[in-house]
């Protein structure tokens, strides 16, 4: 029986062999600390034999700040949130003669060594929206994750949902609201609005992570509410309230001509009550490890179990993604699915869901990292 080649088993740049991971993180996003968080996470996770790790930091100005490997600086400690420092002497990736590429010094020029492939860990704009996707294009470089027009249609709340109503998913009703619209005709935009089944829940359309996310039970809260996701993003999303359980699937791209694969279910139950979670907001995911548990797989009848894998598969497919995503639903009552939206790079923090729904599927943490990084070298770049 032929066997497939295991296909990280090229030779790298690095030293016996190992592959050079450009590993970035940071950005100029509000979500800067859980893209530094995620890095600890992806950095304890690869192996030390196949991989060298070369993390970047990109600060909120972007500029490229180069560190050394210890993946415990990126740790969130307490409840300080970790932020990437300007740097002396910034970084820059350049092209080499026979296609390679390298990192090398702003002021100097002094090379830090070649570039094997970029695990891009950006949340949110500039970075996990396709304008870093396309600069890695440009540059020919190999990168985790989905490309350009995924990462773009992913990270717009608006256009995605619009992706997903051309795909035959169910979407629940919003309305978008951009910048010219509540500026020159706030009335207007306020009246369709409040005509959404409260509650409803007020988002930034370009943001992720529940920065700048609120619940809201009434009209009097929606001018307030748009102001808040304003801060984040102009353009802002209204999403009525769904009644159902918020149901997630992690979704890993096939090999080759394969289908991606879509792992066990996974439910999020959250601890509210008095002084607790209303929903899964920012403090949940990432500052408070007892605010919630995962549940995986999610306490759902094996047909529910197997549809909601197949639709996040469609999901998938329906933003043209790359390499990983995850894809959240609502489940509801009439045992009908929602689909709520997709995050095609979604967090690998300690408590992450993408991971570990994957680990509960049979596939461990450093077993993903090399998964997504064979794709990455496999598919390569240009128009594919």
């Amino acid at each position: 029986m032929t066997t497939e080649p295991d296909r990280n088993a090229r030779l790298g740049s690095g030293a016996h062999g190992r592959l050079r991971v450009l590993v970035l993180f940071g950005g100029r996003s509000s979500e800067h600390p859980i893209s530094c968080i995620t890095a600890s996470g992806v950095l304890n996770a690869m192996d030390p034999d196949r991989y060298e790790a070369v993390p970047v930091g990109i600060t909120v100005t972007g500029r490229w700040h180069g560190f050394d490997a210890d993946p415990a600086h990126w740790n969130l400690p307490g409840g300080d949130l970790p932020q990437v420092p300007e740097p002396a002497d910034p970084l820059a990736l350049r092209c080499t003669e026979g296609g390679g590429h390298e990192l090398v010094s702003v002021a100097s020029g002094q090379s830090h060594g070649a570039i094997d492939v970029v695990f891009p860990l950006l949340h949110g704009p500039f970075g996990e929206d396709g304008t870093l996707q396309g600069e890695l294009e440009m540059a020919a470089v190999p990168y985790v994750g989905a490309g350009v027009l995924a990462s773009a249609v992913g990270m717009d709340k608006h256009f995605m949902k619009v992706a997903f109503q051309a795909a035959g998913l169910q979407v629940g009703p919003w309305e978008t609201i951009t910048d010219r619209q509540w500026r020159g005709e706030r009335d207007a935009v306020l009246e369709r609005v409040a005509a959404l089944t409260f509650p409803v829940f007020v988002k930034p359309a370009r943001a992720g992570s529940s920065f700048g996310i609120t619940r809201v039970v009434n009209a009097e809260g929606l001018t307030g509410a748009i102001e808040e996701a304003r801060r984040f993003d102009p353009k802002v999303v209204v999403e009525a309230g769904i009644v159902g359980r918020e149901i997630e699937c992690a979704v890993l791209d096939g090999r080759g001509t394969q289908a991606p694969r879509a792992s066990l279910p996974g439910e999020i139950v959250v601890h509210g009550g008095p002084g607790q979670h209303e929903f899964y907001d920012f403090q949940a995911k990432y500052q408070d490890d007892t605010a919630a548990d995962l549940s995986c797989p999610a306490d759902l009848p094996e047909t529910a179990i197997d549809t909601v894998r197949r639709l996040a598969v469609v999901a998938f497919d329906a933003v043209d993604a790359e390499g990983l995503s995850r894809v959240d639903f609502f489940y509801t009552p009439a045992g009908g699915f929602v689909i709520n939206e997709i995050n095609t790079m979604p967090g690998f923090t300690p408590i992450s869901m993408y991971p570990a729904m994957w680990e509960r599927s049979g596939l461990a943490y450093g077993e993903l990292i090399d998964e997504l990084l064979g794709l990455a070298l496999e598919r390569g770049t240009g128009l594919r």
